[in-house]
Order: structure tokens, then C-alpha cells, then sequence
């Protein structure tokens, strides 16, 4: 071969790397790259809590919609909050952490005296019809806050490790402590995880997470060895086949509904698990039944979503240079991808089953919102990239915009540049 040859032969390689280059480079990439995953995933998940759910909503409620409805009620909310917190400037969601910490801490409080226990964990505070989880908001809270307050350090130079857990480490405890008193280990591990992925951006030595991974393992070893519920949840993991009619169940079923699906599944809507044989289909095992109609292709897509996802929020906390945008980024992605991992390991065996939902997909109001809100918070900072303002100027305004212009409504009138004023 010679060199003329080995010249020509990866050109069209080097051009489709050159092209991914200038798609990558393009100023609001992060921000579309989060709508629309964001956008991929809420629609799927719509879809496929209106299929898992609709035999045990039909037997429970008498409609095969009621679930589905309650959920599109919740997703419709969640996006307008979505909207909001896309427009919504760095200050604010400075500023709202402190607030949102107090009324999630009163919230944990209150589960302890008048919530709900459900399979073990006291999460839920029902009002009617009405069933509010505090441990979720909670995340976003911890997000928020513990972004401030590692920012402020940083930027005032006090960056000693010593200094940076104070007041971080005993606000994370108490939300810790709060939820632990619940017996939800899996929102314990999912509030740590915040919080080992802020110290881990701002810069805390190794020997900090070794000895607080020594605090999280002892005390999930407490809470389960206290708990015979969550034992048994560790001996149905560690071989589900020998008590599969028992403390095996669910993880059994679940993984029968995720072999019968192969390569392409069964299609939407023909799931054979649903029919009263894995238990909260719709929740905690979602991505079961994803596995049984969409097939191993359908899961597939599923965890390249949530891998670009959480590509896209690194990126906005690399490209924008605000301490703050950086950590709050980074802790978010940790939560969202962080609990899509903890569920699906639970899912297909290879982790013990601990009962979070899976983000954007399974059934439930109180986890959708808090999510969604996060997501259009990385929206408003991906607009902070260098050279995002300045497309989203030169792109105008948008069609909801130009509707209420031509409306009288306001937004620049039409047939007249915007920025352009009468002499």
C-alpha cells in the first residue's frame, strides 16, 4: 500500500470526526441535546407507565386509565416547571436552596409522624387523593444548597477540606438521619451520592470519601442487619431462585420478564408480567417491562439515553466557568444517573433491590416534578456557555412569541427588526 493509499483511505473518517467536531462545538448543543433526551425519555416513560399499568389500574380503580391519567397530569406540571426553571437565573436557584432544605427537612419530619409505611419504608404523606413524597424534593434541595455553599468557599479561597464540610456534612446528615428514621436506605444512598459528587468536584482529598464510604457502608450494614425486611431483600438478591415464591419474588419475575423480551421485545402493550405477576410494574420495575415489550434493543436505547443525558450535564459544568453552575451540574447528574444505575442494576440482579423509581419513566408524581425542575435548571445553565447568548439572540424570538406579537400581545411587532427603535 502505499502512502498516497493510506492517505486516502480514512478520509471519509476524518470527515465524519471533523463534522462531529463542529456539532459538538456549536454553541447551544448541551441545551438541545438536554431537550431532547429530556424529552425522549418523558415520552417514553408516559407510555410505557400507561402499559404497565393499565391491569392493576383496571382491576384497583375500574379504569385501565386511571394511573396513566394521574401521570399525564403530573408530566403536564412538571414540564410547565421544566419552562420556568429554563428562564429562572443562576441567583435564584442560589438563593432557593436554603429555603427548599428547611421545607424538606419540616417535610421529613412530618413523614415521621403522619406518613404512610409501605413495603417496609415510611416515605408517603397522603392528602385525599393526593400522595406527596418528601424524599424527593429533598435531592434537589441538597443539590442547591450544598452548590452554594462549596461555591462560596471556593470563591473566598477558603478552600481546606476541613472547612468545606461545615455546614455541608451535617445538613446532608440530617436529611440523612430524617430519611433513615423512614427506613428508606434507597434515598439514603441516593443523598450521599449528591454529596460525595460535590466534594469530589470541588477537589476534597481521596482520604475524605475513603473515611465517609466507611460511614455509608456502616451505616447501611446497621440498617439492614435492623431491619429483617431488608435482609431478606439481601438473601432474595444474593440467590432470588431459592425462594422464588417468597423473598425472591419480584426479583425473579422481574428477570423473566426481561429474558422473554429478546432481542425486540414482545411489543408495546403485550407484557405477560403486568397481568398481577411483578409487583409495582409500573414503579419500582418499569424497566422490566420495558425489557419484556421493547426487547434487549428498547433497554438499550433507554441506557444511551440516560448516558447522554448525564454527557450533556457534564458538559455544562465544564463549559461554564461559574463555581456554582459547575457544582450544581455535577450533583445533578450524579442524582439522575446515579438512581437510573441503582434501579436498573436492581432490575437485572447485578444490585438488592432497594425501591427507588426509575428518573423520567416510572409512575409517580412526587419524583417526576423535582426532576424535571433539575433538568430545566441545566437548561438555564446551558445557556450560560460561551457564545449560547449570543445564538439564542440571533436566532429571535421564539414561535410562542411571535404568536403573541402578532396578537398585539407583546414582543417585537411584526415587519420590524428587533433592537431597532424610531428616531
Amino acid at each position: 500500500m502505499t502512502a498516497a493509499d493510506r492517505t486516502a483511505e480514512p478520509a471519509p473518517l476524518r470527515g465524519g470526526l471533523v463534522r462531529l467536531r463542529e456539532l459538538l462545538g456549536r454553541p447551544l448543543f448541551s441545551y438541545h441535546l438536554l431537550l431532547g433526551v429530556s424529552g425522549l425519555l418523558v415520552a417514553l416513560g408516559l407510555m410505557m407507565v400507561l402499559s404497565a399499568s393499565s391491569i392493576s389500574a383496571l382491576e384497583t380503580r375500574g379504569s385501565a386509565f386511571a394511573l396513566f391519567g394521574r401521570q399525564l397530569i403530573s408530566m403536564a406540571l412538571g414540564l410547565c416547571l421544566m419552562w420556568v426553571c429554563s428562564r429562572l437565573p443562576v441567583r435564584f436557584f442560589r438563593l432557593a436552596g436554603y429555603p427548599m432544605m428547611v421545607v424538606a427537612a419540616l417535610g421529613l419530619v412530618l413523614v415521621i409522624f403522619i406518613g404512610e409505611a409501605e413495603l417496609g419504608a415510611q416515605r408517603w404523606i397522603y392528602i385525599g387523593e393526593l400522595t406527596i413524597q418528601p424524599s424527593e424534593p429533598a435531592k434537589f434541595a441538597l443539590v442547591l444548597w450544598g452548590a452554594d455553599l462549596l461555591a462560596r468557599r471556593v470563591r473566598g479561597g477558603a478552600v481546606e477540606w476541613r472547612h468545606l464540610l461545615l455546614p455541608l456534612m451535617p445538613g446532608t446528615a440530617l436529611l440523612a438521619l430524617l430519611v433513615m428514621v423512614g427506613r428508606d436506605l434507597g434515598t439514603t444512598i441516593v443523598l450521599m451520592t449528591i454529596f460525595l459528587a460535590l466534594l469530589w468536584v470541588v477537589g476534597a482529598p481521596l482520604k475524605l470519601f475513603g473515611g465517609i464510604l466507611a460511614v455509608v457502608v456502616l451505616a447501611a450494614v446497621v440498617m439492614i442487619s435492623t431491619e429483617g425486611y431488608r435482609a431478606d431483600r439481601i438473601k432474595g438478591w444474593l440467590d432470588p431462585w431459592s425462594d422464588a415464591q417468597d423473598t425472591g419474588f419480584q426479583a425473579v419475575q422481574g428477570q423473566i420478564a426481561m429474558g422473554s423480551g429478546g432481542w425486540f421485545g414482545l411489543g408495546l402493550g403485550s407484557s405477560r408480567a403486568k397481568w398481577n405477576w411483578l409487583p409495582h410494574a409500573e414503579s419500582d420495575f418499569i424497566f422490566a417491562i420495558i425489557g419484556e415489550e421493547l426487547g434487549l434493543m428498547g433497554t438499550l436505547v433507554v441506557v444511551a439515553l440516560f448516558g447522554l443525558l448525564g454527557y450533556a450535564g457534564l458538559r455544562v459544568a465544564t463549559r461554564v466557568g461559574d463555581p456554582f453552575v459547575r457544582l450544581a451540574s455535577a450533583a445533578a447528574v450524579a442524582w439522575i444517573a446515579g438512581q437510573a444505575i441503582v434501579n436498573i442494576g436492581a432490575v437485572i440482579g447485578v444490585l438488592p433491590i432497594t425501591g427507588i423509581p426509575l428518573p423520567l419513566l416510572s409512575y409517580g408524581g412526587s419524583a417526576l416534578l423535582p426532576t424535571l425542575a433539575t433538568l430545566g435548571m441545566l437548561l438555564s445553565f446551558a445557556k450560560l456557555e460561551p457564545g449560547a447568548r449570543e445564538a439564542l439572540l440571533a436566532r429571535g424570538p421564539g414561535p410562542a412569541a411571535r404568536a403573541l406579537s402578532w396578537l398585539g400581545l407583546g414582543g417585537p411587532r411584526p415587519g420590524r427588526r428587533p433592537g431597532r427603535t424610531r428616531r
